[in-house]
C-alpha cells in the first residue's frame, strides 16, 4: 500500500508539473502576441534570383534605401555548413533562416556561425547600408549612400548583436536569396501571419547567365556541386547541368505564381527582367518600389543613374562587386564573347525558359552578332501575364 501511495505522489506531481508548464507555455504565448503582431507591420521583401543574374545590383537598390534592412544571401551559411547535401534537402534549413532574418531573429545563425563573433562573420554583411549605419555602425547615417570598401575599413569589429538591433529598427526587411529553386517551397512563409512577404522573382537571358557565369567558374563550383547533388564534390558545368536546373527553376517559379495561382499569391509577386532594369532603370526600379511600398528618394534617383551609366562592361576581378559600368553594354556582352556553338547548347538546355520569360533565340551566328537586332521581347508579346501585380491599375 505505502508503494501505492508514493506511486500516486509522484504521478499527481508530475501532472502538477505538467500543469504548470503548460500554463507557463500558454502565458508566454499571449505575451509574445502583441510583438508577432508588430513584427507582422513589416514589409517583408525576397529578392528571388540565380546567380550572376544581376541580382546584387537589385540588392543594392533595395540596400541604399534608407527604410531597408538588406542581407544578402545569409543561406550562404547554410550551404557552406551543409555542403554534402542536395539544394533540395536544404531548402527546409534555409526557409527556416529566411524566415528568422525577416522575423529579426538572428539567433537561427547560431547553428552555422562560431559563438563569438562580430559583424564581419556575417556573409557579404558589407554591403548592407543597415549593418554600415546606426545602430549597427555609428560611422554613417542612414540617408548615406555606402560603399563596401568604406564600410569594412569601419565598421567590422562591431558586434554581431547589432544585427538583429538594427533590423528591428526598420520598417523593411529584404533579403537577396539565389538558393531556392521552387516556390512552393515558400508557402509556409507566404502563409505565416506573422511575415508580411512579397516576392520580387528576377530573371536574365540565360545567354547572359552563361558569360557571367564564366568569369566566376572557381567561385561557383561548391555551389554547382549541390545542385546537382554531388556529395560535396565540387563542379565547374561545362556541360550546363546546373544552367538547366537554373532555367527550369525559373519556369517554375513563373509559372506557379502566374498560371492559376493560390490566392495568397495575389499582389505578392512581381517578375523584373534585368534587361528591361537597365534599360530603363528609373521606370523598373519605381515600379519595385511601388510594389514594396517604398518611395523612390532624390539621392537614390543620381546614385541609380550613376551606377548605370559607367565606363565599360565591368572586369573579371570586379565580377562579385557594384560597381559603376554602362548597363546596357553589360547586358549585350554575351552576343560579342561566346561563340555560336555554346549559344547553340544553351538554347538547347534553357529553350522553355528563353522562350517564357520573353527572350528571342537566334538561328545564325549574323544574328547573334547582328547589335541592331533586339533579342529582348516587348512584355505584351508574352503569351502570360507578368505578374499578379500591376502598378498602372
Amino acid at each position: 500500500m505505502a508503494r501505492i501511495r508514493i506511486s500516486n505522489t509522484i504521478i499527481t506531481l508530475l501532472v502538477m508539473v505538467q500543469t504548470g508548464f503548460l500554463l507557463f507555455m500558454y502565458a508566454r504565448y499571449n505575451s509574445f502576441t502583441p510583438n508577432s503582431e508588430e513584427k507582422s507591420s513589416q514589409v517583408h521583401i525576397l529578392i528571388l534570383s540565380s546567380w550572376r543574374s544581376g541580382s546584387s545590383f537589385v540588392g543594392q537598390l533595395f540596400s541604399q534605401h534608407p527604410s531597408v534592412f538588406y542581407l544578402m544571401e545569409p543561406a550562404w551559411h547554410v550551404w557552406v555548413t551543409m555542403y554534402q547535401n542536395s539544394a533540395k534537402v536544404l531548402h527546409m534549413a534555409v526557409r527556416d533562416l529566411v524566415r528568422s532574418v525577416f522575423l529579426c531573429d538572428m539567433s537561427v545563425f547560431d547553428a552555422y556561425m562560431p559563438w563569438e563573433r562580430n559583424l564581419s562573420d556575417l556573409f557579404q554583411w558589407a554591403v548592407s547600408r543597415a549593418l554600415c549605419s546606426a545602430p549597427a555602425c555609428d560611422s554613417f547615417q542612414r540617408t548615406d549612400i555606402t560603399s563596401e570598401m568604406a564600410c569594412k575599413t569601419l565598421c567590422g569589429r562591431y558586434p554581431f548583436s547589432k544585427v538583429e538591433e538594427a533590423c528591428k529598427t526598420y520598417s523593411h526587411v529584404v533579403i537577396k536569396e539565389v538558393r531556392f529553386f521552387d516556390l512552393k517551397v515558400l508557402y509556409p512563409l507566404l502563409t505565416d501571419p506573422s511575415l508580411n512577404l512579397k516576392i520580387i522573382h528576377l530573371v536574365r537571358d540565360p545567354r547572359a547567365v552563361v558569360k557571367s557565369r564564366e568569369q566566376s567558374v572557381k567561385a561557383l563550383a561548391r555551389d554547382n556541386g549541390i545542385v546537382l547533388s554531388t556529395n560535396g564534390t565540387k563542379v565547374e558545368d561545362s556541360k550546363y547541368k546546373v544552367m538547366q536546373e537554373i532555367c527550369r527553376s525559373h519556369v517554375q517559379i513563373y509559372e506557379t505564381a502566374t498560371l492559376k495561382p493560390p490566392s495568397f499569391l495575389k499582389d505578392r509577386y512581381l517578375m523584373i527582367r534585368f534587361e528591361d532594369l537597365v534599360r530603363d532603370p528609373l521606370s523598373e526600379i519605381s515600379e519595385m518600389y511601388r510594389f514594396a511600398d517604398l518611395s523612390l528618394t532624390p539621392t537614390l534617383k543620381s546614385w541609380v543613374y550613376n551606377i548605370t551609366h559607367g565606363q565599360g562592361p565591368g572586369k573579371k576581378k570586379e565580377a562579385f562587386k557594384i560597381t559603376s559600368r554602362d548597363a546596357v553594354n553589360v547586358s549585350q556582352a554575351w552576343r560579342n564573347v561566346l561563340s555560336f556553338q555554346k549559344i547553340k547548347k544553351i538554347q538547347e538546355v534553357c529553350k522553355g525558359a528563353i522562350n517564357m520569360l520573353g527572350y528571342q533565340l537566334v538561328d545564325s551566328e549574323k544574328e547573334q552578332r547582328d547589335l541592331s537586332l533586339d533579342l529582348v521581347l516587348p512584355r505584351r508579346q508574352n503569351q502570360f501575364s507578368w505578374s499578379s501585380f500591376n502598378p498602372k491599375n
